[in-house]
């Protein structure tokens, strides 16, 4: 605006931190040109933002030549991320000016090319408004497998990124087709749609073998049963008071064993657990609920305070099953009976998954943090704060703890510790958990936008 009162106008533009959920809907907010770009700030402390500003200019064709700033935290050498780029970096003052002293020129927060990006797969059509969990990534030997907002079911090759199949469901609410994780068993793929279908797949041709048609909606995702022989999901209706169920189908033949009704809608997905010979599942009523898993018989059922989103996980050892609500609570019940053994508040609420492994629980929250908790104990071991909401689900693999958080980033951390090893800067929110070849090295990594980036260590 100054430079055109000056006579001499230049070409100017925003760069959001996020996506607005309405609207454009844009990123970028105005048109770069192949002008030199100068990214500019009031201050800069680890540079992670402009670090992700700066692979949103490279996703355009484009390149970053400076980067400006009135106030530096730390010594240049902290900021090798830019000027190992030849980016240039500049500011009018430090720390020091001010008589206190510069932070660590030692970053942890921007490690040096620490992950190698092999190949992208973009979807089209991508419902950038709906911030959720979406369809996560599962993978076997050879193809990775996921469901997209438009409706289309794909079926990758790791190496390459290519498509091997797809797959396009019936009709649906706009934006909204596959939100349902899928699952892989026997040669075949399962996952829930919101044409209101339970579809079973060939995993190797994508031809149909079977389709369950009882519900309106599914977003919830298929917990399998291999030695009962079916699959459990939650289900969803258009009807007062009888909005949401839980249905268990057989794995053959798509036909219904036994199904549940419950008063609200069910986006939670089944946990089923074979040593309690239980399936567990979460309502948008404040209840959790345990059916027999053989006949549907309740068992118990419990409130709690707050919908129950996402899923549950089990502690075999001390036999507990895990969750958290909306309302910002994470609780730890017992497997027989719902007894709560314990809870953990959050500052917000939860909408993704908990992960076992060892002693430790690990469950991220929309108050930016991935907590751990100590299973005997139920205290709180560490919790690691990212730079945005997580709806990602925590992942273990390749001796880490994974998570993505809607900053963009996907976060290694040392899982003893909560100390960050790593991460990879992309530019749209990380809503899933991702997929991990122990074999080839191979990281998936979903974005809100039906994207799948291949990525290894470097």
């Amino acid at each position: 605006m100054k430079s055109v009162e000056m006579g001499k106008p230049v070409n100017g533009f925003y760069i959001r931190k996020s996506r607005k959920r309405d609207g454009l809907m844009k990123q970028v907010e105005g048109t770069p040109t192949n002008d030199p770009i100068i990214l500019v700030d009031d201050l800069m402390n680890s540079g992670g933002t402009f670090n992700k500003q700066i692979e949103i200019i490279k996703e355009s064709g484009r390149k970053v030549s400076n980067i400006f700033t009135i106030l530096a935290y730390r010594d240049k050498s902290a900021y090798a991320f830019a000027t190992d780029q030849g980016i240039d970096v500049s500011y009018l003052f430090t720390l020091k000016d001010f008589d206190r002293p510069l932070l660590s020129s030692h970053s942890n927060e921007i490690p040096k090319k620490s992950f190698a990006v092999l190949w992208k797969f973009a979807a089209a059509k991508p419902n950038l408004s709906l911030v959720v969990e979406k369809s996560a990534p599962a993978i076997d030997s050879k193809r990775i497998y996921f469901g997209t907002d438009s409706g289309v079911f794909f079926a990758l090759h790791q190496e390459n990124g290519s498509v091997a199949w797809q797959y396009r469901v019936g009709l649906h609410p706009k934006g909204k087709g596959i939100i349902s994780n899928p699952a892989i068993h026997g040669g075949r793929v399962f996952f829930g749609a919101y044409d209101g279908n339970v579809y079973a797949l060939d995993s190797e041709t994508g031809k149909r073998q079977w389709v369950f048609m009882e519900a309106d909606w599914i977003g919830a995702s298929p917990a399998i049963a291999p030695d009962l022989g079916v699959l459990f999901i939650g289900l969803e209706f258009g009807l007062f008071r009888k909005r949401g169920g839980i249905a268990a189908i057989r794995l053959d033949t798509g036909k219904k064993m036994w199904d549940r009704r419950m008063p609200e809608y069910t986006h939670c997905s089944p946990l089923y657990v074979k040593e309690e010979g239980a399936v567990y599942i979460g309502g948008n009523e404040s209840t959790v609920y345990c059916f027999d898993a053989k006949t549907g018989e309740p068992r118990w059922h419990i409130p709690v305070e707050g919908d129950v989103k996402s899923s549950l996980a089990y502690d075999p050892v001390r036999r507990l099953v895990l969750f958290g609500s909306m309302r910002g609570n994470f609780y730890a019940v017992r497997a027989d009976t719902g007894a709560v053994a314990f809870t953990h508040e959050m500052g917000a609420g939860m909408y993704s998954t908990p992960l076992v492994n060892d002693d430790l629980v690990y469950f991220a929250s929309l108050d930016k943090h991935l907590y751990a908790l100590d299973l005997a104990s139920g205290k709180e071991k560490w919790r690691y704060a990212t730079g945005g909401r997580i709806f990602a689900s925590p992942k273990f693999g390749l001796g880490s703890l994974w998570i993505g958080s809607n900053d963009g980033k996907l976060y290694e951390l040392d899982h003893r510790e909560g100390r960050l090893k790593a991460f990879l800067q992309l530019t749209e929110r990380i809503v899933n958990a991702v997929s991990i070849n122990e074999q080839s090295g191979h990281i998936f990594v979903p974005t809100v936008a039906n994207e799948i980036y291949a990525v290894r260590r470097a």
